[in-house]
């Protein structure tokens, strides 16, 4: 089992709150818009990090975190993408590759929106945690914290990080 703390949409951004909430935490994924290396390096300093960059994000970033991230954690088929979609809206940059080749989990950030849904048609989860940061029109700063264990999502929880 793995237990995974995911946030998005950072820019820059940094709070104390991250590390206290993914202390349980095995792996951190950061779904883009990370703003800063100092912030992927505090976070990779703390746990191991996943991450994709977004479209905020500067050269460094990219030339350190990939567009779209597919691996397999747990049994389980992870896309991560910054700009992406949801079910039944897919960004187009993506969706021949979810269609082709559907993972168990696909991740995006970008719209500030929390979302988890599943996808009936493709058989997957989509999970955006919504932005962690403090730039943007979002009104609370979320993450989320799940579990992966044999193939399956467990204990997904959304923390509402309060100033």
């Amino acid at each position: 089992m793995k237990r995974i703390g995911l946030l998005s949409d950072t820019h820059s951004f940094w709070d104390e709150k991250y590390l206290k909430y993914f202390e349980e935490c095995d792996e951190i994924w950061h779904a883009g818009d990370i703003g800063t290396l100092e912030v992927a390096e505090k976070l990779s300093a703390f746990r191991p990090l996943r991450a994709v960059y977004g479209n905020i994000d500067g050269q460094d970033i990219r030339s350190r975190f990939p567009q779209v991230n597919r691996f397999t954690v747990e049994g389980a088929e992870v896309v991560m993408k910054h700009i992406g979609g949801y079910p039944g809206n897919y960004d187009r940059s993506i969706v021949g590759s979810l269609l082709v080749r559907p993972p168990k989990l696909f991740i995006s950030g970008h719209s500030h929106i929390l979302r988890v849904k599943y996808d009936k048609t493709l058989g997957m989860l989509h999970i955006n945690p919504g932005a962690a940061g403090i730039s943007g029109f979002h009104q609370v700063r979320t993450l989320v914290r799940f579990s992966i264990r044999e193939g399956n999502f467990e204990d997904l929880e959304v923390v509402e990080l309060s100033d």
